[in-house]
């Protein structure tokens, strides 16, 4: 029996306690293996039945209990590991001259970790570094126009001329009061438009910061209109991505915007017959606007041109669709025929005011058309046709005299 104790001490001391150590658990296995090696030591006195023996039971629940919390506490160094494993390939992309920001948070570094490939990588670590580029440049900005202002401040002072005009004060508080009761007055009797806020899932996070800037600038311009639109934002999903970058934007703000913002969809809101889904992949072409329809604009920047989305939607739900009458006003020259969203807003509003074709499309940027036609674009194009003929037949007769001439040539020369 000695030489069996014996034989269970060196077991415990040689095996069990190195991983005990290692992970904490020296106390409770050193608690355990002297009540389980003392437990069945012989007694002064006493005599020992055969039928005793060791609780093994108990010793295998222990050690499965201890291997649990192990696995448990390795789990959380793993996490961490992975962690700083990317920080330091971060530090050496850093080293080795990729754009790289500076300041990583962990959720943007974990983010960073479920890339699918290397290009993803670069290009969402670029994507950081020129988000903190802009943040500092805004920074810097914000200081200068800060010292600017202190240095006119005390300019002003030494002269002893008035800090502010009051009567420019005067005029931009009863022009945001004339603003705010027009907006409130359109959202009583006002001409519906409808924005679509149903594409977060196509865009990525750059995309929908874009598409809100895009829709910060239409809801000004509105705004400031004669006659403005009620806007109306449907399919809004609160806690989305839009949600956060309009509080970025607004911050208190937000609440007391003099627009419609609900997670309906507009066919829900508006009957079917008087929606019409403005969409540049449309087949048909918009002639005149009907102050007596509600136009509905998708709320989507799309960098890499996926053709069709909007015009999917709006077929989906069974609406009339109408795309701009570029190509009949204006000479396009290269580019695709995607508006931005306050563009979109400023050819509406003035087509709203006067109905003329040739004003609106005046906002749509000058490098994508070189000028304005007089004339329909189907006359211009057979013109055009009948010119490249011309061209080909007179460049055909050329080649006929030559031919003539060269075979003159060679048989002279026989």
């Amino acid at each position: 029996m000695q030489s069996a104790n014996m034989l269970l001490k060196k077991l415990v001391r040689y095996s069990v306690f190195p991983f005990a150590v290692q992970h904490g658990m020296k106390k409770d296995l050193f608690s355990l293996s002297r009540t389980l090696i003392l437990s069945h030591c012989l007694k002064e006195g006493s005599s020992r039945s055969p039928s005793e023996k060791l609780d093994l039971d108990a010793w295998k629940e222990v050690m499965k209990s201890g291997s649990q919390e192990v696995s448990a506490t390795a789990s959380e160094p793993k996490e961490t590991s992975t962690l700083a494993a990317a920080r330091e390939i971060l530090e050496m992309w850093r080293l080795a001259g990729r754009l790289v920001p500076e300041n990583v948070t962990e959720e943007q570094l974990k983010t960073f970790i479920e890339c699918p490939s290397k290009s993803a990588k670069k290009k969402f670590l670029k994507f950081l570094y020129l988000k903190e580029l802009h943040k500092k440049s805004e920074k810097r900005k914000t200081e200068e126009r800060k010292e600017r202002r202190l240095e006119m401040q005390e300019s002003a002072s030494k002269t002893e001329e008035p800090k502010r005009n009051p009567f420019l004060c005067l005029w931009t508080s009863s022009m945001d009061k004339i603003y705010n009761w027009r907006v409130a007055q359109s959202m009583i009797f006002g001409q519906p438009l409808v924005f679509d806020m149903s594409y977060e899932k196509d865009m990525s996070d750059r995309e929908v910061a874009n598409t809100v800037r895009q829709l910060v600038l239409s809801e000004s311009c509105n705004r400031r209109s004669v006659d403005p639109f009620h806007i109306h934002f449907c399919n809004f999903k609160d806690d989305s991505l839009y949600h956060k970058e309009f509080i970025k934007h607004y911050r208190e703000a937000w609440g007391k915007l003099l627009i419609t913002v609900t997670d309906q969809c507009y066919t829900d809101i508006f009957p079917k017959n008087k929606l019409i889904y403005l969409t540049a992949d449309s087949p048909k072409v918009m002639k005149t606007f009907d102050h007596d329809k509600i136009y509905i604009v998708g709320s989507m920047v799309d960098k890499s041109i996926k053709t069709g989305v909007s015009l999917a939607q709006a077929k989906r739900l069974g609406l009339e669709t109408a795309a701009l009458p570029l190509e009949k006003y204006l000479l396009w020259s290269r580019g695709a025929k995607n508006l931005t969203l306050d563009q979109m807003m400023h050819i509406l509003l003035t087509l709203k005011d006067t109905g003329d074709w040739k004003k609106a499309l005046e906002f749509v940027p000058k490098r994508k058309y070189t000028g304005f036609v007089n004339k329909p674009v189907h006359e211009l194009k057979t013109a055009l046709n009948l010119i490249n003929a011309l061209k080909l037949r007179k460049r055909q007769g050329e080649l006929r005299k030559q031919f003539a001439k060269n075979y003159s040539k060679k048989l002279t020369q026989k």
